[in-house]
């Protein structure tokens, strides 16, 4: 029998966030509702601006050997990217998971020079779903190390990760002779930066957090055509209302944000392959 897209997407996010459980130890621990909307999304081969409405959960935590990350994004298109059979959007499912084993942890002293405060190495995947008629299937997986830098507040991580993905096309044209509705990328290679900085601007309390994602070519694609690199940024700028309004810290944010995305998905050529959107974002942290 076969699992809905949302039964399986939150059975892989219960089995990433109970995994470390058996390592816990007292330590940080953070979990938010977000949303956010852009009615100037795209996708290839639309070329038309879509406009999405997107629900997102994130919790992160650190337990004896390191932290872990979860993402959950859920994304509702408007018609301009129809549901597979038309009459609605698309709704698409994109959850992320990564976890780090840190040196310092392991040793009990950080690997520590420069402007590094301590080296991990990052272990992950990303699972989606989407019911339009592509109908994406992306597995993921990647492995490399990170370097955390020293900041006066907030944290600043590079990494360089080892990745393989395996994805799916429900295109016509994906399933003529010689073409592929599966397939198994070539290796690829990420570089990936993520940063979450609190500030104060006069009385305004401030954070500008995001992550930028480079990911180099990986092989041909479904009709045999070369992939080029890719470039993600998703970023903003939040103001903590909560502290602002009723005097509480870190419970609720609102903030302009910014997704910038070339080549997206590694297609090269054709409307739809960049994106520059900007967007309006909240947080409810629980």
């Amino acid at each position: 029998m076969g699992h809905s897209p949302v039964a399986s997407a939150l059975v892989a996010l219960s089995l990433a966030v109970l995994a470390p459980c058996a390592l816990a130890a007292p330590g940080f621990s953070d979990t938010l509702i977000g949303y956010r909307y852009s009615d100037h999304y795209t996708d290839p081969g639309k070329t038309k601006d879509v406009a999405k409405n997107i629900l997102q959960i994130t919790h992160v935590s650190s337990y004896r050997l390191g932290q872990n990350f979860i993402n959950l994004d859920v994304f509702k298109s408007d018609r301009n990217d129809p549901a597979k059979g038309g009459g609605t959007g698309a709704t698409e499912f994109y959850l992320t998971y990564r976890n780090q084993l840190q040196y310092g942890k392991f040793f009990d002293k950080p690997l520590a020079f420069g402007p590094v405060k301590d080296v991990a190495l990052t272990a992950g995947f990303d699972y989606n779903t989407k019911n339009n008629e592509f109908a994406s299937e992306k597995r993921l997986l990647v492995l490399g190390p990170t370097l955390k830098f020293a900041l006066p507040a907030g944290f600043l991580d590079a990494s360089v990760l080892y990745a393989r993905e395996w994805n799916h096309c429900g295109l016509d044209v994906c399933s003529k002779l010689g073409n592929h509705t599966d397939l198994l990328f070539d290796p690829f290679f990420q570089f990936n930066l993520t940063w979450g900085v609190p500030f104060t601007a006069g009385p305004l309390p401030l954070k500008f957090q995001g992550y930028y994602t480079f990911s180099s070519k990986k092989g041909d694609d479904y009709q045999n055509k070369p992939t080029g690199a890719e470039q993600l940024m998703r970023t903003s700028l939040m103001l903590d209302v909560g502290q602002m309004v009723w005097g509480e810290k870190n419970v609720f944010w609102v903030g302009p944000g910014y997704e910038y995305w070339r080549n997206k998905f590694g297609n090269e050529k054709g409307p739809g392959t960049d994106v520059d959107a900007l967007s309006i974002n909240l947080e409810w942290h629980l």
